[in-house]
């Protein structure tokens, strides 16, 4: 199984895009974040004319997650255990930023962890609590992925100049500690010689390879015993209306699941 999270920043604008690299990467599973519309406009029929069901929880032009599978579209879940809810003023309310399904007999989950803003905002606590309310929720026994933009970069080498990152987000002690504890909770980052999944539109980063490493698929020991080969297709964050971030891709021999691995 061929299994890809990319954050598409835009579903609408990149849907053909999307379409595309699913045909042509041959990709069974695609996890998307930051799809950013509402589900009345979710561009469901791209999905479904290539063969493809569609998970999509969104409610606004903000945020967004879903899972396109042609291997099969089971127990969808639109927010994991105890998600936490978050509002700048008003009512709190849960956002969209967690759905789950089950695919070929792997729990797969798409994910977009807050940014966090700044260090102290209250997006930054948020982000914490995301991570820690997460890690509480993980099933480590299961065969399962959990796909995603998480907004860390866990080392120095996740990013093209940690010096350059003194005093903003997405490198701080407290948000790896926040990742680690995912690791600890059953969760191994898949691994591949690329090292970045995001370049920045301003600067030309991208022209300079000036990139961070925050996209990630983690998945439990039942999964990751299995796992093949993994790289970022760099080639989708080339060109006219690309993405900020590129896909990770990895492949798996979910053939040898046992009865006893799928749930």
């Amino acid at each position: 199984m061929r299994i890809a999270t990319w954050n598409v920043n835009s579903v609408r604008t990149r849907a053909e895009r999307v379409a595309a690299f699913l045909e042509r990467a041959d990709v069974d599973v695609l996890a998307m974040q930051e799809t950013k519309v509402a589900e009345d406009k979710f561009p469901t029929s791209i999905f479904q004319d290539a063969g493809y069901e569609v998970a999509h929880v969104g409610y606004s032009q903000w945020n967004g997650v879903a899972i396109a599978s042609r291997v099969g579209l089971d127990n969808v879940r639109e927010s994991f255990e105890r998600q936490p809810a978050f509002a700048k003023s008003g009512e709190p309310r849960v956002e969209a930023r967690a759905v789950g399904a089950t695919c070929g007999g792997v729990d797969v989950w798409s994910l977009y962890v807050p940014n966090g803003r700044a260090i102290g905002d209250p997006h930054y606590d948020y982000k914490l609590e995301f991570l820690y309310r997460l890690a509480d929720s993980v099933d480590a026994a299961a065969p399962a992925v959990y796909c995603g933009d998480y907004n860390i970069a866990p080392t120095d080498s996740d990013v093209w100049d940690i010096a350059w990152f003194e005093g903003k987000t997405h490198v701080t002690e407290p948000e790896r500690a926040a990742f680690q504890m995912l690791l600890e909770a059953g969760l191994t980052p898949v691994t591949h010689a690329d090292p970045y999944s995001f370049w920045d539109y301003k600067a030309m980063r991208f022209q300079k390879n000036e990139g961070m490493l925050i996209d990630f698929q983690l998945v439990t020991a039942p999964l990751g015993r299995r796992l093949a080969h993994a790289w970022v297709d760099v080639d989708e964050r080339r060109g006219k209306g690309a993405s900020d971030h590129a896909p990770v891709v990895a492949d798996y021999d979910t053939q040898s699941l046992s009865l006893d691995d799928v749930r």
